[in-house]
């Protein structure tokens, strides 16, 4: 009895060991493999059995509809499709999984319904096949449900084979540029998608019901403002003249508050010419949105509101884990002026910093001139103290935390606080120490517009590439009248990370960009 027990344990480190494949070994296999699966479909074809000869194929059931509903399928016959996965043959009858859109159902598949020259050409499929079955839906002693196939029918040949199964695909940087194989094989990848559908479709759903109306904004325009970034530039031949692909969409939805929209949002790609990173693609999703007669308070009780919906709505409560840290989306989150985040976090208190050249001093006493995005002779306090939060606080914010009250030198955009004319009504949402939303009490005073405008373009003369462009037909429309307004911007792709906890951004964008393989 020992020594079976030994041969067992052997045998199952044997089974458990992976074996080592080097890449040329791989290369060697897949080509192999790839000659064999032509040959097979040469050899369909000459029978006059082409699978991509194929136009459609009635698909009446998913796999999960079937096991949901077992009782209501049993012994009832259906039409699945999808990739066959595996294939264990047991002599006269054979075993294999089909995978659907859903996941995965076993087909059970003999030569008694299928007739003897049909299954034996069913034992050549490949695996990653695509396959139609019609057949009943029954329970095998061992419980699985599945389907017993009457008839199969191959609708596409897979002449690649599928990663190893031992090894998968688990290269980051093979699974972005093959997004399709990394659906096939991982299906926790398709679950992050289908998700992603639906904090999309329950935003849009909360922003529906209270009346917003959805637009769209240019995608091309002369004038890339609305943000502090740099924009792509191209070229229209027809009207020769150098466009930008937009940074924002904000000052085309603030001329719908003008013309008398009140509450209107555009969700859609974004593009910023900067650096690639775990949180940053050149494109992104983001929506804008913006209401008449509200503040930035307003805007703070929508976003907390909007988000923790999506939350409840994608993953069933407002409470979620992200990269071994549970946060907490529901309403009401904390809420921080930038000065006290700075204070609280081990920073100075810059209440009590006057002047630029106050500012200045401190800046090179806490070691933040390698920081600063201009030459520290040309920078505010403002700017200062937006580099401090970043060096301090920033880090810290982990639970969902509103930071209130930006310097106006970084808020060209943005009404000034009553009374305070360095401050602005300003905040942005932050949680594990990323951004996922800014938002403003619009400024709509056309003067103060201009006057903000002019500043940005001297701070783009200074070499601030990322300084707002400046945009006089903007400013046109603001004296035309726009009511006091709430605007926000929210990230969508960094949502979507954390209610999917997904560590890079680029896990919930399906095809990011990369740079072409050599």
């Amino acid at each position: 009895m020992a020594e079976e027990k030994k041969k067992a344990a052997a045998a199952a480190t044997a089974d458990d060991a992976q074996p080592v494949v080097t890449e040329a070994d791989e290369a060697r296999i897949h080509s192999e493999q790839a000659l064999v699966r032509r040959e097979k479909l040469a050899r369909l074809q000459a029978e006059g059995k082409d699978p991509f000869a194929v136009v459609t194929y009635k698909q009446t059931e998913h796999s999960t509809q079937i096991k949901e509903a077992f009782e209501t399928y049993e012994g009832k016959d259906v039409s699945i499709a999808g990739r066959m996965m595996s294939f264990r043959d047991i002599g006269k009858a054979s075993f294999s999984d089909l995978q659907d859109r859903d996941g995965r159902i076993q087909v059970y598949a003999n030569a008694d319904h299928l007739g003897l020259e049909d299954y034996a050409r069913f034992k050549t499929y490949d695996m990653g096949d695509i396959i139609g079955v019609e057949g009943k839906v029954f329970k095998t002693r061992r419980g699985e449900i599945s389907v017993e196939a009457r008839k199969i029918t191959l609708l596409a040949k897979a002449l690649e084979p599928l990663p190893e199964k031992f090894h998968g695909l688990k290269d980051p940087e093979t699974r972005y540029r093959r997004r399709y194989l990394d659906l096939v094989m991982n299906r926790e990848v398709m679950d992050t998608f289908r998700k992603r559908t639906k904090i999309i479709s329950s935003i849009r759903d909360y922003l529906d019901e209270r009346e917003y109306i959805e637009v769209e904004t240019p995608v091309l325009s002369t004038i890339a403002s609305g943000a502090a970034a740099r924009p792509f530039t191209t070229k229209s031949n027809a009207l020769n003249l150098h466009l930008h692909l937009r940074i924002a969409t904000e000052l085309y939805l603030k001329r719908c508050i003008v013309g008398g929209m009140e509450r209107v949002y555009d969700m859609g790609k974004n593009f910023r010419n900067e650096g690639i990173d775990i949180r940053h693609n050149p494109e992104f999703t983001m929506i804008e949105l913006y209401q008449a007669y509200a503040d930035y308070h307003d805007m703070m009780e929508l976003c907390e509101n909007l988000l923790s919906n999506a939350a409840m709505k994608a993953c069933g409560a407002t409470k979620v884990s992200y990269q071994g840290t549970e946060l907490e989306f529901a309403a009401p989150w904390r809420r921080l002026t930038m000065i006290d985040a700075v204070k609280t976090y081990g920073g100075p208190d810059f209440s009590a910093v006057k002047t630029d050249e106050e500012a200045r001093e401190l800046a090179t006493k806490l070691g933040l001139t390698e920081d600063l995005k201009k030459k520290l002779k040309d920078c505010t306090k403002g700017d200062i103290l937006n580099a401090a939060f970043e060096k301090f606080a920033e880090k810290n914010l982990i639970q969902p935390t509103f930071i209130m009250d930006y310097p106006t030198d970084i808020s060209p955009l943005t009404k000034q606080k009553p009374g305070d004319p360095t401050m602005t009504e300003r905040f942005e949402a932050f949680v594990y120490g990323r951004e996922i939303a800014n938002a403003y009490s619009e400024l709509n005073d056309p003067i103060v517009q201009l006057d903000r405008f002019t500043q940005q373009a001297k701070e783009r003369e200074l070499g601030d590439d990322e300084a707002y462009m400046f945009d006089e037909d903007f400013v046109s429309s603001l004296e035309v009248g726009m009511p006091p307004t709430g605007g926000m911007g929210i990230g969508i792709d960094r949502i979507v990370m954390f209610l999917t906890d997904a560590y890079s951004i680029r896990d919930v964008i399906l095809f990011p960009t990369m740079k072409p393989q050599e």
